[in-house]
């Protein structure tokens, strides 16, 4: 793992982050008392997060084998998260081993845990950089020592940018990232939205605020936005469990309201 050393690394223990209350959500054992205690509370709000967590992994885990299939063998998954098996790479090189992946995320506790991230094919490569997604270049440097930026490459922005506020610059980070990347290419991307619920969504916002944390629930319009310029994939942008079902793990969620979040592939021209 080039440049990184997980030992001495310093974890903020003091306030939750969302990659350790999404694996909380998950199941897993990689988080503190104060991300369930957020969690938990989220629940109060509704009660499926676990549910949205699980729908977002689905979607992750179809698009990731439909991009292997399209003839895709490069990725670059920004806001990694704390890995939970299969991940991406797993994915990517179950279909095609030849495949390179590079991952990134900002929460130390991910970088702790990186070693699981680059247990790559023979054939292929994973590498994992320690950056914030607002710094795009730093991004775009890193993974150009393992990617062919001129081949194309499939962007994932999953469950990110609902994390990055206007004023933070979400727009001109996806549009800088996108922008570098060849034609052929493709940017994955899914986002929570409010527009199901709009006041429990205004409480889970001011849940973050309140705690130094940014949750900027966009609507099915603003999300769109995100593509401009791109060819969005069938069935275009849909609910994240509507994204070609087909592809299996589909998630069983009680109820008839839908899971607050959408989703969609689209190719660079």
């Amino acid at each position: 793992m080039t440049g990184h050393d997980p030992r001495g690394i310093e974890i903020d223990t003091t306030k939750p982050h969302p990659a350790r209350m999404y694996d909380w959500f998950l199941g897993g054992k990689d988080n503190y008392p104060v991300d369930e205690e957020m969690a938990r509370q989220l629940l109060a709000l509704d009660a499926r997060g676990r549910d949205m967590a699980r729908v977002n992994r689905a979607f992750m885990h179809r698009a990731t084998r439909w991009l292997a299939e399209q003839g895709i063998r490069q990725f670059l998954d920004i806001g990694t998260g704390i890995p939970t098996e299969p991940n991406l790479h797993q994915i990517a090189q179950g279909h095609a081993p030849d495949a390179r992946i590079v991952y990134c995320d900002n929460d130390p506790i991910v970088l702790a845990h990186a070693a699981a991230l680059l247990r790559s094919t023979p054939q292929g490569a994973t590498e994992y950089i320690q950056a914030d997604a607002r710094r795009p270049e730093t991004i775009l440097e890193a993974a150009g020592k393992v990617l062919d930026f001129d081949r194309p490459i499939a962007l994932s922005l999953l469950a990110l940018l609902h994390f990055v506020d206007d004023e933070d610059g979400a727009a001109e980070l996806v549009d800088s990232l996108v922008e570098r990347l060849p034609s052929g290419s493709y940017l994955v991307l899914s986002h929570t939205t409010g527009d199901f619920a709009p006041e429990r969504a205004a409480e889970a916002s001011a849940m973050y605020r309140s705690r130094g944390m940014t949750l900027r629930l966009r609507s099915r319009g603003e999300i769109h936005e995100f593509f401009h310029g791109l060819d969005l994939v069938d069935p275009g942008l849909s609910l994240s469990a509507d994204w070609h079902p087909e592809l299996g793990e589909a998630v069983d969620v009680p109820g008839d309201e839908p899971i607050p979040g959408y989703a969609g592939v689209a190719r660079k021209p």
